[in-house]
């Protein structure tokens, strides 16, 4: 056995030849080599302002700087932080077809099945303009007869007879 001194602690202790030879015994115990393995720093979440420890690859995978002490505070600071105009992805509130149908007084079926799944069920513009959101322009149709209306021209005049 030979006499070797912590890296961490600079206590002196006994190591096997063959587990020096493997690359092992440089701290004297559990506690020392965590300390050793210990890179990161204390950073605040953002939302609470709670101290928690993050490593460098958590803090270098962060895309926005932010850190959270738990999935609850990302998704509280997410929904005050990314919603409408804020987020990234806003376009201007145009796709807000769906919402329009909704809120309306129609039968939520589609206009030529008769499907009531709102699961199912998605708006299509009549005259296949995005931009034109009126209601008189704007009727439920199932997955399927949507597909349907898109890819064949008889059944797109049915619809247009329907309404």
């Amino acid at each position: 056995m030979s006499i070797v001194i912590c890296k961490i602690c600079n206590q002196s202790f006994y190591v096997k030849p063959s587990q020096q030879k493997l690359g092992w015994g440089k701290y004297c115990s559990t506690n020392c080599r965590t300390k050793a393995q210990i890179h990161g720093k204390k950073v605040t979440c953002v939302t609470c302002s709670k101290e928690i420890y993050r490593s460098q690859a958590q803090i270098r995978h962060s895309k926005s700087g932010n850190f959270f002490c738990s999935r609850s505070c990302q998704i509280r600071w997410k929904n005050t932080n990314s919603v409408a105009e804020k987020h990234p992805n806003w376009t201007g509130g145009v796709y807000v077809y769906r919402e329009l149908l909704i809120k309306s007084n129609r039968k939520q079926n589609c206009v030529l099945c008769g499907t009531q799944d709102m699961r199912i069920l998605s708006a299509h513009h009549v005259d296949h303009n995005r931009q034109n959101n009126d209601l008189s322009n704007l009727v439920w149709l199932c997955l399927n007869c949507h597909h349907l209306v898109h890819h064949d021209k008889h059944i797109e005049e049915d619809l247009r007879r329907n309404i």
